[in-house]
């Protein structure tokens, strides 16, 4: 709490400023679009960083390759797919050496910032003494690393299952909770994602993400969702259809609830006031497990908290995550109670890289430079600040239908009409093109591709900040 009040204080002294006179962000809102078409490009902020010369294949010659080699299923973002050969911190550089703000991290996954040297000193070093033995074989990294992370979980969460990927994670999160309880009936969210395996498919509610194969056992309620939703904000209301399902689509009793805190890749949604409280306390009463899927929300970056649950006051089951931990290292993890954990002794339950020496240094040394530089404070301070910038660009442009979420995991959903809440998808093409032609890198997701995904690393500044807001202000105002 005494973190928090200090972060609430800290958040105050960086809006004054900002409100008292007309500096960056406010000019920034204010700015005029260029006349003609002419490309008034916005001062990025200084950087004390040159990356070495970039002498591999161009970016027409990878794409080929792309084309040929790999899955015809991958997608690119922007009408010239960009070639990024380079990253410090918040920053990116392609082929030539330009350099991009980068308010994506890696789709939420970068937080320390990209190759912080505490953690890639903790990686190389790792690396040269053993990359890989085996769990059946002791070694310390593994370990500490997990200790590290019990140690950031409320209740007795303190049972670490280390995985490679938040697919993996949700996968055998599903699992326990299923064994656990004996029951098959799981309850998820429509419009959640929770991974592209057979069990996380199921549990994933969107169909752009869903092949039409066997997905059993699976229900999805209705969404919180306080923008499109039905109910608005009224989380008790929502959670009556999960209070429904229970009685009209099961026997009475289900395996588990899985949810994220914000829904990341369905837009950053976030869930009603009071709803994740009521839900819990149904899926319990019925038997079930609360599962709290992680991998976007937690590790820090909504700022106010370390985990996206905690903001929700509810303690889940099993706690799932990914991404973050590893700052671009694959590991997932899953972390449960001692007594729930017990499950997996009824059979052999083995992942022959899950905790491999590599990836669980890097993670410990990720959570160390988290709190060693205070970017969880940051990510409350700077991120309050982007939000409400953002509010003043929705306030000047009509297409900015709604801005959302918390710290650094920020959407901003464009619609046609606001009043209909018709999703701009061409429009959001088009501004991210011209965004990124003046140095800005963003994500864009929901179930109708219509939302910006800002999840920059967590090391972002209020002057990166001012500098996206000017650089999103010209872009809207080209459409």
């Amino acid at each position: 709490m005494q973190r928090l009040a200090s972060s609430r204080r800290l958040l105050q002294a960086a809006l004054v400023p900002a409100r008292a006179n007309s500096s960056l962000s406010a000019a920034a809102v204010a700015a005029p679009a260029p006349e003609n078409g002419a490309d008034a490009v916005p001062k990025m902020p200084a950087f004390d960083y040159t990356p070495p010369p970039y002498d591999g294949p161009r970016a027409d010659e990878i794409f080929r390759k792309r084309a040929q080699f790999l899955s015809p299923s991958l997608f690119h973002f922007y009408d010239r797919p960009l070639n990024i050969v380079d990253g410090k911190k918040q920053y990116l550089f392609d082929e030539d050496g330009r350099r991009y703000l980068d308010a994506f991290g890696g789709i939420a996954t970068v937080c320390c910032g990209h190759c912080h040297p505490d953690v890639v000193e903790a990686i190389v070093n790792q690396a040269k003494r053993i990359q890989h033995s085996t769990v059946l074989y002791l070694n310390h990294a593994i370990a500490d690393f997990a200790e590290a992370l019990a140690s950031k979980m409320p209740g007795d969460l303190k049972v670490v299952f280390f995985t490679n990927s938040g697919t993996e994670a949700n996968e055998l999160a599903l699992m326990i909770a299923r064994l656990y309880t004996g029951c098959n009936d799981i309850i998820s969210l429509r419009n959640g994602y929770h991974g592209n395996a057979a069990g996380t498919m199921g549990a994933t509610a969107q169909s752009n993400w869903k092949f039409n194969v066997v997905q059993t056992g699976v229900h999805h309620a209705l969404n919180p969702d306080p923008y499109r939703g039905a109910f608005g904000s009224d989380g008790e209301k929502y959670a009556r259809d999960v209070q429904e399902i229970i009685e009209f689509g099961t026997t009475g009793r289900v395996g588990g609830f899985i949810s994220e805190a914000i829904q990341g890749v369905g837009g950053i949604v976030e869930l009603a006031p009071g709803y994740l409280p009521v839900a819990y306390d149904m899926v319990r009463k019925a038997g079930g497990l609360c599962i709290a899927d992680e991998v976007q929300a937690g590790v820090a970056r909504t700022g106010s908290h370390f985990w996206g649950f905690e903001g929700h006051g509810v303690i889940p089951d099993i706690v799932t995550m990914a991404k973050g931990i590893g700052n671009g290292i694959p590991i997932g993890a899953v972390v449960t109670t001692p007594e729930i954990a017990q499950v997996l002794t009824r059979r052999s339950y083995f992942n022959t890289f899950g905790g491999n020496p590599v990836s669980t240094a890097g993670g410990h040394a990720v959570l160390k430079v988290l709190e060693k530089e205070k970017l969880q404070e940051n990510a409350f301070v700077v991120g309050s600040y982007l939000k409400e910038q953002l509010n003043k660009l929705k306030e000047k442009h009509e297409i900015i239908g709604d801005v959302r979420g918390k710290g650094f995991l920020l959407g901003v959903e464009l619609v046609t009409d606001r009043e209909k809440k018709t999703p701009a998808k061409a429009e959001i093409s088009h501004v991210m093109n011209h965004m990124k032609d003046m140095g800005v890198l963003v994500g864009k997701g929901g179930f109708y591709g219509n939302v910006f995904r800002i999840t920059p690393p967590l090391c972002f500044t209020k002057e990166d900040s001012d500098f996206f807001i000017e650089v999103m202000d010209i872009a809207l105002s080209k459409l």
